[in-house]
């Protein structure tokens, strides 16, 4: 690798048991240059599974307003050159940022994501490279008319594209990755794919994609509409 940028990686927080799992993911990246963001979006329970780890980490504490606040909130106070999401019950395996950031630079990419593995509560893999095929871009554009196609907890950002498309939308509770992707692609992005899986998705019963399902179809449908014209012509 040509140099070590600095990378942030931003761990949204809010009632989480598998907590550690995700910290303790972070800190043994073999990439040396990282900085652990953990923001805190107002959790009640579990806080106390954090202690241990604040002497390596940055801590930021906040009201609670949903992941994408969350997100907001620790990409705006990210030091790295590249920032990349982690959810509290997920894992990434320790060459995931080093292997990501080669990539980037190789190509020039702003953003990419890559293949993950569905882990269970044990953090046994219960699927390997469960995420989609390599796509070109229009193939990606044509995908993302029917739903959303990649994994945000496999993206890496350059710092840089969030001057050019903003930030998350806090109003999306749930898609707001979804908004992003549609922003990014229709910017003229394009986000490179990596087969290998480099982040484990944990399935489990308190995942949001199982208790909040109909608020989740609700908002596809509305970034559907609003964004399939504009999607339809560059596609």
């Amino acid at each position: 690798m040509k140099d070590q940028p600095l990378v942030t990686i931003v761990i949204p927080f809010f009632n989480c048991p598998y907590i550690p799992h995700a910290i303790q993911s972070a800190l043994e990246q073999t990439y040396s240059s990282t900085e652990v963001i953990v923001v805190d979006d107002g959790s009640t329970v579990h806080t106390d599974l954090i202690h241990p780890y604040m002497p390596y980490i940055y801590y930021l504490g906040k009201q609670n307003g949903g992941t994408a606040t969350a997100l907001n909130h620790g990409i705006r106070y990210a030091s790295g050159e590249y920032v990349v999401w982690l959810s509290s019950d997920d894992i990434m395996y320790p060459e995931k940022v080093a292997e990501q950031v080669r990539m980037m630079q190789e190509t020039g990419a702003s953003i990419s994501h890559t293949n993950f593995n569905f882990i269970d509560e044990h953090g046994n893999v219960i699927q390997y490279r469960a995420g989609t095929s390599p796509m070109t871009r229009e193939e990606m554009l044509r995908m993302f008319l029917l739903g959303n196609p990649v994994n945000g907890c496999t993206v890496m950002f350059h710092k840089s594209i969030f001057q050019t498309v903003g930030l998350f939308d806090e109003s999306l509770r749930y898609t707001h990755d979804y908004d992003l992707w549609n922003r990014v692609l229709l910017a003229g992005y394009s986000m490179p794919y990596m087969i290998k899986p480099l982040t484990g998705y944990r399935r489990h019963q308190g995942m949001g994609t199982l208790r909040h399902g109909d608020v989740i179809s609700q908002e596809i449908s509305m970034i559907k509409a609003k964004y399939q014209d504009r999607i339809r012509a560059q596609s």
